[in-house]
This record gives structure tokens, C-alpha cells and sequence, in this order.
């Protein structure tokens, strides 16, 4: 049986009757909840309380979702899930661009939301923990708190999608994972239209870490399968 993970739930959200549903849905999954309704509100209790999650409405007075998440994402590793009324793939992106960790467009159902909740608290809670929190893979090290990458010391700057993958395969060196599971950390993607967006990020990566690009030392292609990480050290 999976062990449920509970936590602090930020839910901003401008509608009122949404947000006693979303705070009722979450309090019956044993969160604790705190509820506001406008962005300059969430960006208060996100600081003064530091919940681990927050489900963020990208229309809201005061400062919208999209700047809320833009500033929280400079400041803390806090997990969002950003609501949205808004189908369009370019505001979709854009959220993810700026450090979201998922998206769901309204109308969702709440049983729906309370899934990806669950997967992004396992998905957390399942992070090895090392003395300083930092995975290590030969000379690549990769924060999850910081958001941080480092190649014998030198800053590698990342996108969101890129860190997300990193991160993911940071967890379980020599493991190959597939296109699809890279896409699944690639915060909220479709992945029958974006699976091959994977293989760019892949070349991007190279770019950045690899001694060599056209010989990868740590991204290394699984042929049939897709790629993993490995420590050059064990060749």
C-alpha cells in the first residue's frame, strides 16, 4: 500500500466556492489547508508559512498566477500546481516555463486534482536524501532544494524541463528510462504531441555538461529505449 504523504496546501484561488471545495477535498485527504483569494495574499502566506504546496489560480486580483509563481520560483523550491480557465498551449507553456510543476485546466474534477497532488507529494517524498541534499554523479551534482546544477564546480544554468529531467534521472543513476517517463517530470506535457521535445532537451543537456558532446560521458543514449545517466567513472 502506498503511503499517503500529507502536507501544507496554499490554495489561492479568487473564486470562493472553488477554493471551499479544493479546501474540503484536501482536509478530507488529511492537508492541512490555508486559503486565499487574491496573488499578493499567496505570495504572503507562501513566505510566512512555507507550505509544500501550492495550487495556484492563474486569473486572481492583486498579481496574477503567473507573476505569483515567477517570484515564489527565484525564492523557494515550493511544489505549484497552477488552474487555469485558459486552454491555450501558449499560456500552458508559459506557466511551466516559469517553474510550475503542473497545470490543469478548469473544468477539472476534483478527483482529478487530488491525483496530481498525490503524484507531485510522492514524487518529493521519494527523493533520496543525502547528507546535504545534493545527488552526485561524478562531477555533475544536481541541488533539488536550490534548483541548482554544478559540473566540477561550475554553474550549469537550466531550464525548468531541462532540471526536471536531470533531476529525475539524478535519482536513479544507470536506470534507463524511457521518453514517456522523462515526460512525466516535464511538469504537465502532453506527451502524444511533445514526446520528441525529450530529444531536444537531451541535446540541450550535452551542451551544458558534457566534456563532449558527440561523446556523452553522462547522457548517454539506451538505443530501443531512451536514455540515462551514468557516472563516467564506471565507463
Amino acid at each position: 500500500m502506498v503511503r499517503p504523504v500529507v502536507a501544507h496546501v496554499l490554495i489561492a484561488e479568487d473564486d470562493r466556492r472553488q477554493a471551499e471545495v479544493l479546501r474540503r477535498y484536501l482536509e478530507s485527504d488529511g492537508h492541512r489547508t490555508t486559503v486565499v483569494h487574491d496573488g499578493r495574499d499567496a505570495l504572503d502566506q507562501a513566505r510566512r508559512h512555507r507550505p509544500q504546496l501550492l495550487v495556484l489560480d492563474v486569473m486572481m486580483p492583486g498579481l496574477d498566477g503567473l507573476n505569483v509563481c515567477r517570484i515564489l520560483r527565484r525564492e523557494s523550491d515550493l511544489l505549484v500546481l497552477m488552474l487555469t480557465a485558459r486552454a491555450d498551449e501558449d499560456d500552458m507553456l508559459r506557466g511551466l516555463d516559469l517553474g510550475a510543476d503542473d497545470y490543469l485546466t478548469k473544468p477539472y474534477s476534483p478527483r482529478e486534482l487530488m491525483a496530481r497532488v498525490r503524484t507531485l507529494l510522492r514524487r518529493v517524498d521519494r527523493v533520496p536524501r543525502t547528507i546535504d541534499g545534493v545527488r552526485r554523479v561524478g562531477a555533475l551534482a544536481v541541488d533539488p532544494v536550490r534548483r541548482e546544477v554544478t559540473v566540477d564546480g561550475r554553474p550549469v544554468g537550466c531550464t525548468p524541463g531541462e532540471f526536471a529531467i536531470l533531476a529525475a534521472m539524478a535519482e536513479q543513476p544507470e536506470r534507463a528510462f524511457t521518453r514517456a517517463q522523462l515526460l512525466e517530470h516535464t511538469r504537465g506535457l502532453d506527451r502524444d504531441s511533445t514526446e520528441r521535445a525529450i530529444d531536444t532537451h537531451m541535446v540541450n543537456l550535452r551542451r551544458k555538461i558534457e566534456p563532449a558532446v558527440r561523446r556523452p560521458a553522462y547522457l548517454v543514449t539506451v538505443y530501443g529505449i531512451g536514455y540515462k545517466l551514468r557516472d563516467p567513472a564506471n565507463g
